[in-house]
């Protein structure tokens, strides 16, 4: 498989399509990144206080900005999920190798941002079929994590559907050293 800093992949199932966030993308991005009924499900562990409340075109095009600038320095990688049925973007996904010193080292570490009328666990699981089986040797590893709040009760049931288990270790966060919980893993 190519290195995925060095060409990234659309990935596509039979009911969604992963393909590189852009600039073309603010507009539906915004609709997503300033609903606040969303807001609660996004995993901003460990990401500088922001939060991903974006509720104005600058901020999501800044947002965007920084993506496209973290993907060149090979931070992570940030595709759009369009529903192909509508074609519409319904939400994101980001993936990055984790490198820590905490029980998550070396880890693929998995963020999908939905907007509240796509947080179902069958959006959700259609995202992971898209996503997962790919993830390890894109971000060369054995394991996967992803943030699932206790009462994100749709992420719960799609993640557990998937074959994740809720993990009762903590990741440290790198920058602020803060312990997070909930988290998810599935292992290859």
């Amino acid at each position: 498989m190519t290195d995925v800093y060095e060409k990234c992949p659309d990935i596509e199932t039979d009911k969604v399509l992963l393909r590189p966030a852009c600039k073309e993308d603010s507009v539906q991005l915004l609709k997503i990144y300033s609903d606040k009924n969303a807001l609660p499900f996004f995993n901003s562990d460990n990401c500088h206080g922001d939060n991903f409340y974006y509720p104005t075109k600058e901020k999501m095009d800044s947002a965007i900005d920084f993506w496209l600038d973290s993907y060149q320095k090979k931070w992570f990688v940030r595709w759009v999920i369009v529903d192909k049925a509508s074609s519409i973007i319904i939400g994101s996904v980001e993936l990055f190798h984790r490198c820590a010193d905490d029980d998550f080292n070396g880890v693929g570490v998995l963020r999908i941002d939905l907007g509240s009328d796509s947080e179902k666990s069958s959006v959700i699981k259609n995202v992971l079929d898209a996503i997962v089986p790919l993830a390890y040797e894109m971000f060369d590893c054995e394991e996967i994590i992803s943030k699932v709040p206790i009462y994100a009760a749709e992420r719960a049931q799609a993640f557990s559907d998937y074959g994740f288990e809720k993990s009762e270790k903590f990741l440290v966060g790198t920058i602020d050293h803060y312990a997070y919980k909930d988290y998810w893993t599935i292992h290859h």
